[in-house]
């Protein structure tokens, strides 16, 4: 039996975890504009979102215990995760006056960043670029690549020297 290939593991295992970090921006953003709590988003998306269909076209199926990790981190880690973004604004800016698709994004990726070790940093905040890129034009994925790489800096300095 030949050995288990983790890089090849780690593929196969990865577009199940883009899909659940695309879900985890979609329902941060929806929890934020409806006011809905964390449980009951997650039911909502496990049971109807996560590889379902939207306009016809079948999603790929997301990893839902990943999708879950982070939304609820993240809602559990936003009052440490929001004073980081806020130091990252210009003078005279406040969080609020951020899209509300880019706080999302840049929330999760900041749990990420500090509570999954298990994912390299790189990785991180090459699938939430992926993800700014998707939903927006130069200025916020560059705004969002400068935040992540300090906040990499900052959390994950031996990995980064390495």
């Amino acid at each position: 039996m030949p050995a288990a290939d983790p890089d090849k593991r780690a593929r196969e295992g990865a577009p199940a975890r883009s899909a659940a970090r695309l879900a985890a921006v979609q329902a941060l953003y929806q929890m934020e504009t409806t006011g809905q709590g964390v449980d009951a988003v997650i039911s909502e998306f496990t049971d109807h979102r996560l590889g379902g269909e939207i306009e016809g076209e079948t999603l790929h199926p997301a990893d839902a215990a990943f999708f879950s990790d982070i939304l609820r981190g993240t809602v559990e880690a936003q009052s440490r995760l929001d004073p980081y973004l806020q130091r990252q604004l210009a003078e005279g800016w406040t969080l609020k006056r951020i899209d509300s698709t880019a706080r999302a994004i840049l929330r999760a990726a900041l749990f990420e960043l500090v509570r999954r070790p298990d994912v390299p940093f790189r990785v991180i905040i090459d699938e939430y670029l992926d993800i700014a890129n998707a939903f927006f034009d130069a200025d916020e994925p560059k705004f969002i690549n400068g935040v992540l790489d300090r906040a990499a800096r900052d959390a994950r300095s031996d990995e980064i020297t390495a």
